[in-house]
């Protein structure tokens, strides 16, 4: 009999149980006229609402043919942290409620939704305040603030002030087993809850006991010199030519160039100001000859005012989705993997200084790095060590022929 393994998953916002089996085309049939399930084509499989009945219902319609395993669903449920409660409602006079029912129209049952709970309505608030006050970027203040809600919401009515290690580590499990949760996003719910707990309660080292899971370490993806050549030489359109040059013969972001300023440029001493970069930090960068040709003639062109690259509405400049677009459309002309983005850029200009012979911490400081180890990530996608090494089978290969040819 075919085995069907149930488990939860977190999928377009909402808790769902996902259904994994061989195929088979007679359940992928009954599965299908059954209408409970929908079909995934992001995971290739079938899966339900987070609901019993529905579960139960399944199992019923594929009894005689396979086995459905629910261990997963069944142990996740012992977890210590309890689902959400529903939001408290201001009770009605039974008077109003029977006059209100007569006027309401009917209207179609809406999604449950759960918000944050009174008890915990406070934490929000303060912990926007003191990332604020302590000069958090935007970006990092979208991530913490959501981070921090969807915790919130799943406790429900328990006051998050009082959790102990064991409700934090609980918490964590359930996010790494029932939704499986990538390194790097449970990584960034830990920094919000480690912000508010630290920060905002003053609980100091708080987070000590708790373990991290291990990141993903990740190689920088690189383009080879010739592509990037022939993608640039394709571009006819000046503007989009200009922003792609800057950004590769500088290393820059994708929001650092889109907000460079006419003023940044400066052709005397053949350097570009980055000002306010990631870390709120300012740097130098150099700028290419070939580089400043295109800006002239850019300029020439479109007479930047402020912006050097200006954005359709007055007084914006250009955004990062259409910098990105410009890459997209004519670097995955070249067969590039999908993997590879507008940032692989800034891998690219990194890695090729680094093979040419520039010293390791000149590269540090033209990228921005505060760490010496995120520089040295480049080591190991170089090719200029490697080319110095023979792999043992050309080796043998050589060795063998060597001894053929003077063999007598």
């Amino acid at each position: 009999m075919v085995e069907i393994k149930c488990y939860y998953k977190e999928h377009r916002g909402a808790e769902v149980i996902f259904l994994s089996f061989v195929f088979d085309y007679t359940i992928h049939q009954i599965i299908k006229n059954a209408k409970i399930a929908k079909y995934s084509g992001t995971y290739k499989t079938w899966y339900i609402n987070a609901d019993e009945k529905l579960l139960a219902k399944l199992i019923a319609l594929v009894r005689e043919l396979a086995v459905v395993d629910i261990t997963a669903i069944r142990e996740l449920q012992q977890l210590v942290l309890q689902q959400p409660e529903q939001p408290v409602q201001k009770e009605i006079s039974s008077g109003f409620r029977a006059k209100y029912k007569n006027t309401k129209k009917k209207q179609k049952p809406r999604k449950k939704e759960y918000t944050v709970h009174l008890n915990n309505a406070h934490i929000i608030p303060a912990m926007r305040q003191q990332l604020v006050l302590k000069g958090y970027s935007t970006s990092t203040l979208r991530t913490y603030i959501s981070e921090m809600t969807i915790f919130l919401k799943h406790i429900g009515a328990r006051a998050a002030d009082q959790l102990t290690h064991d409700n934090i580590r609980a918490y964590l499990q359930y996010c790494l087993e029932r939704f499986k949760l990538k390194e790097s996003t449970l990584h960034s719910r830990m920094n919000a809850m480690k912000f508010y707990y630290e920060q905002v309660l003053n609980m100091e080292q708080f987070f000590w006991e708790i373990p991290r899971p291990k990141k993903h370490l990740q190689l920088p993806k690189v383009i080879s010199e010739e592509k990037i050549l022939r993608g640039l030489m394709s571009l006819r359109n000046l503007k989009h030519q200009a922003i792609l040059m800057t950004a590769y013969s500088s290393g820059l972001r994708v929001s650092e160039v889109i907000r460079l300023k006419v003023t940044d440029i400066n052709s005397d001493r053949m350097q570009i100001f980055i000002a306010c970069a990631k870390g709120k930090k300012d740097r130098m960068v150099p700028l290419a000859k070939a580089t400043l040709q295109i800006l002239r003639e850019y300029v020439k062109k479109y007479r930047p005012k402020d912006w050097l690259f200006a954005g359709n509405e007055p007084d914006t400049h250009y955004s990062a989705r259409s910098a990105q677009a410009i890459f997209n459309e004519i670097f995955k002309r070249l067969g590039l993997p999908r993997s590879i983005t507008f940032h692989s850029l800034r891998h690219s200009f990194a890695t090729h200084l680094l093979e040419s012979g520039t010293d390791i911490k000149f590269i540090q400081d033209l990228l921005g790095h505060n760490d010496i180890k995120t520089t040295l990530r480049y080591t190991h996608v170089s090719k200029k060590g490697m080319q110095q090494i023979e792999s043992p089978l050309d080796k043998i290969i050589r060795q063998h022929s060597e001894n053929k040819n003077g063999a007598i």
